[in-house]
């Protein structure tokens, strides 16, 4: 998953709205010579032309307060040598200039007279600024340091493998960030602070996970331990690769080392230091017991705040909750029949222990063991990727790399993660898997997740709302969690209809990754609105799933540290789910999956009811051709 925690987005000189020829506005355009239809069709398009103006203006706005994302677009800017600002002043900035933009959209533009794309775009805009108001009286509530890709080792990745290093200028720009990310760190450690003041704590297995994530950043050369502590193993790297390619001398070379390793000694280490003594401090105020966020002050509210905003519904509670026993019910018949097919005697709880402890489900806990697993991924990717064109019209232009998480941030029975490539296909999308325990990697789950991260699930959707034309850019890199998680999860059972799961066992597995978004519904509720404790949360995993236990206490720490985002792959997908049966009724024979698919992700992502405003627009067209 993109890692959007991290847009806390950084402050600059707001630039002026204005600039270069406008295009003329609506009421300007002469159309005295046309007839009255071609009139008010020449207006759409003059308006729309004008509105997709006014976007890409306020975009690059937009982008000049995140240095970060500029570079994850693969944009070497003049402030490629910065981090984003993290404070909260900043990001109060950013919100006024998003006030202020919607108050011009809305004054400057007739949405009247858009054509239904450019609509589409107009209120996106509002919708974001809409759900950043609802979130604002909430923000202290958010955990800002924890186990779960957090913002202490998403800084150090980001410089590791979104930082290109092409030329001297870049490496020094390599070197400025290092401190850059020190500062950051710092900004971070006073919301977390702030947080604290209001009564925001997180459970200690947060605090544990990133004491042990920094920790293993500033251990080795150039600091004290065995081995290279991970951001000089990079630099080094990329500075020998400059060295190698001719760029510079060796004399050079050695005083960017030089550079870096100050860097690291004088900035990075002491705030990485900072901050493990600033949680080492608070970590008596916690306790063994976690607790949703229900717990905390106006917990309740904000969780039903946090829901609504990660599922772009209005859905309660108590309806995620009553959702998610409904479909672990449904499920378990599905996983039944699997079990009388491959001959099982035996309960499916018992078939479940099977599944978990057999030793044909899992490759060796071994280096070879773990490549084993990744050529596995990338022959089902190669597999299903021959097929994607009876499936889809659109198809992505951008790579995907499939690798072992980084050493210093890989969790035993963490889950599997997406990172996208840029735009312009310069770097590829990396489906990342945790390798650390293989017994908490089964080998019947191992095809689904490739599908679900790489095609046609993330890689997939992603690098096909990066490639848009004829939108403006801003949609291309909008992220809803419903959408583009519950594409993903829609994308494992579409493999299934191309042609994957030829194996009953990885069928199952399947259906142990569906059935675990079902539980998520159940468990994301139960631990933040209805009281229910960890260790109830990791039975009734357990109770209703084969998954390995060390995946399954992993996974529940993760949704009481990030409410909300759990429960939106299975909203979203029984969202396209329903469109997509809403189609094939409303067409019949002329139903074209293909045409279906590339109308679902030939907008971006969207929240679900714009979604499904788009879908029956084209149910609507294809009845009128």
């Amino acid at each position: 998953m993109r890692p959007l925690f991290l847009t806390l987005l950084a402050s600059t000189a707001l630039t002026a709205c204005g600039g270069g020829d406008e295009p003329p506005a609506a009421s300007e355009v002469t159309v005295e010579e046309t007839e009255p239809g071609a009139q008010n069709q020449n207006s759409v398009e003059a308006e729309t032309a004008r509105l997709d103006e006014w976007f890409a203006a306020r975009f690059e706005e937009q982008l000049d307060f995140s240095p970060i994302t500029k570079t994850t677009l693969g944009r070497k800017d003049e402030d490629y040598d910065q981090i984003d600002d993290m404070s909260e002043a900043a990001e109060d900035r950013q919100l006024a200039w998003y006030r202020s933009t919607v108050e011009e959209l809305e004054e400057e533009f007739d949405r009247d007279m858009l054509t239904p794309e450019a609509k589409t775009s107009y209120d996106l805009w509002v919708y974001d600024l809409e759900q950043q108001e609802k979130s604002l009286p909430y923000r202290r509530k958010a955990y800002t340091f924890t186990q779960m890709q957090g913002p202490q080792a998403f800084l150090p990745n980001f410089l590791i493998n979104f930082h290109a290093v092409e030329t001297d200028e870049d490496m020094q720009a390599y070197v400025t960030r290092i401190g850059g990310v020190a500062k950051a760190i710092g900004q971070l450690q006073e919301r977390a602070q702030a947080g604290l003041d209001e009564g925001t704590r997180p459970p200690r297995f947060a605090y544990d996970g990133v004491i042990a994530q920094s920790r293993a950043l500033i251990t080795g050369a150039p600091f004290e331990g065995e081995g290279e502590a991970p951001l000089w193993s990079d630099a080094k790297a990329k500075i020998a690769a400059l060295e190698e390619a001719g760029t510079i001398d060796a004399e050079r070379a050695e005083t960017l080392r030089e550079e870096t390793r100050t860097a690291l000694l004088e900035e990075f280490g002491p705030a990485y230091e900072d901050l493990i003594a600033f949680i080492e401090e608070d970590m008596p105020n916690t306790t063994e017991l976690a607790e949703g966020v229900g717990s905390l002050p106006d917990g309740k509210n904000y969780y039903e705040v946090a829901l609504q905003t990660s599922t772009t519904t209005d859905m309660t509670p108590d309806e995620v909750h009553e959702l998610g026993l409904s479909e672990v019910a449904r499920i378990r018949g599905e996983m039944e029949a699997i079990k009388d097919e491959v001959g099982f005697e035996g309960t499916l709880q018992e078939f479940f222990e099977f599944m978990r402890t057999d030793d044909q489900f899992f490759y060796p806990n071994t280096d070879e063991g773990r490549e084993e697993y990744l050529k596995s991924a990338r022959e089902h990717l190669a597999f299903i990727e021959e097929r994607l064109p009876d499936f889809f019209g659109i198809l992505p232009k951008a790579g995907l790399t499939v690798k072992r998480v980084e050493a210093f941030r890989e969790e035993d029975g963490g889950a599997q993660h997406y990172y996208p490539g840029t735009p312009d296909g310069s770097r590829d999308g990396i489906f990342y898997a945790h390798l650390s325990d293989m017994r908490a990697m089964p080998i019947p789950q191992l095809e689904v997740i490739a599908y679900h991260e790489g095609v046609p699930g993330h890689h997939m959707q992603i690098s096909i709302a990066q490639e848009l034309e004829g939108v403006p850019e801003f949609r291309t890199q909008n992220f809803y969690g419903s959408y583009v998680e519950g594409w993903a999860l829609y994308s494992e059972i579409l493999a299934k209809e191309m042609g994957a799961y030829d194996d009953a066992y990885s069928d199952f597995g399947r259906l142990t990754t569906e059935i675990w978004r079902a539980i998520r519904l159940v468990l994301d509720t139960g631990l933040h609105s209805k009281g229910w404790s960890e260790e109830e949360a990791v039975q009734y995993f357990m109770d209703n799933s084969p998954a390995a236990e060390g995946q399954i206490r992993s996974e529940v720490r993760r949704y009481l540290v990030w409410p909300g985002q759990a429960t939106t792959y299975k909203i979203g997908m029984l969202k396209i789910q329903e469109l997509r049966a809403r189609a094939e009724e409303a067409l019949g024979d002329d139903f074209d999956v293909r045409a279906f698919h590339d109308t679902v992700l030939g907008g971006g992502a969207l929240p679900l009811d714009i979604l499904e405003r788009r879908v029956d627009e084209w149910i609507a067209d294809q009845q009128a051709a």
